[in-house]
């Protein structure tokens, strides 16, 4: 974030999903309402460097003419391949519907947490973009989502994986303010990271490449941890997870 200029406002929630920022988990210190965020930038360079992903977003492309590089590239129909798509699409709506309570409530505990997903899956957003820069393989396919995995899901209403919410669902996240707005972006925030959970443990067990299986651990670890936050940040509001 970049400090406001003398005698004006310092604003909060300016960041751009496209941004590099951290890898990991939404710090439960939120839960308070006291976040330290000047280190999500650091964290992520050390996370890159660990990866060993040359570029977090995509416009990085593999060295043409060689041969390491081509014969390591994971197939476009591989499980590789497969995740670095499908979980950026799930990420995407996370982003999405945080940036909507963003403007739904003025609780700081839940906007801290929008943020941190906000930053926390964009950055890992564009890792896995990355990895498909590197590999040279498209961003999109024809292929149906989580096929992968041999999953059957028929999508509806928007909902293309397991955990994503429907139009309809969005559309009345946006009707809603204040504690109703936070109960219900808990509520669909849970049922999307338990299936992005899910699919990150499934990669982890079928994939094959060890920086983008480290990344899909690191996702199954935090949001396992993100679901009890939320799930007590709705106790605190008199709720539970939707069934």
């Amino acid at each position: 974030m970049t400090a406001a200029p003398a005698g004006e406002p310092e604003q909060e929630f300016e960041e751009h999903p496209d941004e590099e920022h951290a890898d990991g988990s939404a710090r439960t210190a939120g839960r308070r309402g006291r976040r330290a965020f000047w280190w999500p930038a650091a964290l992520a360079a050390v996370v890159a460097l660990g990866l060993g992903v040359p570029a977090l977003v995509s416009g990085s492309t593999p060295a043409s003419g060689s041969a390491a590089t081509a014969s390591a590239a994971p197939a476009t129909d591989s499980a590789d391949a497969g995740f670095a798509r499908d979980m950026a699409t799930h990420h995407q709506q996370a982003i999405d519907m945080s940036f909507i309570i963003r403007d739904r409530t003025q609780d700081e505990a839940v906007r801290g947490f929008a943020f941190d997903i906000i930053n926390t899956q964009a950055n890992q957003r564009g890792m896995l973009m990355g990895f498909l820069d590197q590999w040279g393989l498209s961003q999109s396919t024809t292929a149906k989502p989580m096929a992968w995995m041999g999953h059957s899901y028929e999508a509806h209403d928007g909902s293309l994986m397991p955990g994503m919410a429907t139009n309809s669902e969005l559309d009345e996240l946006r009707s809603l303010s204040g504690k109703d707005a936070e109960v219900f972006f808990l509520q669909l925030m849970i049922k999307h990271h338990k299936a992005g959970a899910e699919m990150a443990q499934a990669y982890v067990d079928a994939g094959t490449n060890a920086p983008e299986k480290r990344l899909a651990q690191g996702m199954v670890d935090a949001q396992h941890a993100e679901i009890q936050l939320m799930t007590d940040m709705l106790a605190e509001r008199g709720a539970q997870p939707a069934p």
